[in-house]
């Protein structure tokens, strides 16, 4: 699964968050380092993260317009694998031990009792995860107890449960509208303000987080997100154009609430990314940041509103 390279384990946080750095030759050195990879301004293999971007998006798209709860499965896979990425990335990092498999179990539960049972279906089978988890950690004894703990009722909820709301967006009869809205959403927020961000970034957003994050790049995100949704929620689900302005808005805020924490995870433990899995994203948790806390607001707005 996903590795994180003992180069990057050991360069300062600094150097990782700028990408200018790479290929430069350490000070004194008779050697010249390689030649960094080609990537954007905004630090991505453009070209590797537009293709994998399009590939999951297709995928996405062919389930939802063939059989819609295939996109339940695409949700528990990304979810599995994601569990896994972060639990390698807390026990490499920090020698934190997530119960991993009470969790890969009970996130599926999770996310499938949705199906049926909708949200009560998800709250109990995370209550019954959090209870195992509890149980499945004694035979280690007091030693990081509490911290292991922490860490996999966090993950739980970060993953399964907030994943668990995109599930719930699927079986209602416009479903593919409800799950096409919150995924455009996110989408118009990610591609406007990294465009906004390359062409016109200069004010930082939260430079002890996020360096690459700019008032530009959320200003961009913003109005591609407002105008996403104020189309998605008129022409797909029969809103009115001013629900779908509160619903674009909602969700920039949350994609950017998401990208913002998820970094600060990342700087905590050390690390750039949480896995390799996806070239020019990182790991397929770097890519779940934005839409795991977008997926709670869409429900909840999509119920209200349609």
């Amino acid at each position: 699964m996903a590795q994180v390279s003992e180069e990057r384990e050991k360069a300062p946080m600094s150097s990782l968050d700028d990408p200018s750095q790479d290929g430069k030759p350490e000070a004194g050195g008779s050697q010249p380092a390689e030649p960094a990879k080609k990537t954007s301004r905004a630090g991505r293999d453009l070209p590797a993260a537009i293709a994998v971007g399009v590939g999951l998006g297709a995928a996405i798209l062919v389930s939802l317009l063939t059989v819609r709860y295939v996109f339940i499965g695409i949700i528990g896979v990304a979810i599995a694998v994601g569990t896994i990425e972060l639990a390698q990335a807390l026990r490499r990092a920090v020698g934190i031990k997530v119960a991993l498999i009470p969790l890969l179990v009970g996130g599926q539960t999770m996310i499938w009792l949705t199906w049926p049972f909708g949200r009560d279906g998800a709250m109990i089978a995370f209550a019954i995860t959090v209870l195992v988890c509890l149980l499945w950690r004694l035979p280690g004894g007091a030693e990081g107890y509490l911290r292991d703990i922490t860490a996999s009722v966090f993950a739980a909820a970060y993953l399964p449960l907030f994943a668990s709301f995109a599930a719930m967006l699927v079986p209602p009869p416009d479903g593919v509208g409800r799950v096409l809205a919150f995924m455009i959403g996110v989408v118009a927020s990610d591609t406007g303000g990294y465009a906004a961000g390359v062409l016109r970034g200069k004010h930082p957003m939260a430079p002890s987080i996020s360096p690459k994050k700019t008032w530009e790049g959320f200003t961009g995100s913003m109005i591609a997100g407002i105008v996403a949704g104020a189309l998605t929620l008129s022409l797909l689900l029969h809103g009115h154009a001013w629900q779908g302005v509160i619903f674009g808005a909602a969700i920039v805020l949350t994609a950017t609430l998401g990208d913002l924490v998820e970094s600060l995870m990342k700087r905590d433990l050390g690390i750039k990314d949480m896995g390799t899995m996806l070239p020019g994203h990182g790991g397929l948790m770097d890519r779940l940041d934005s839409l795991l806390p977008s997926a709670v607001v869409s429900w909840v707005l999509l119920s209200a509103f349609v």
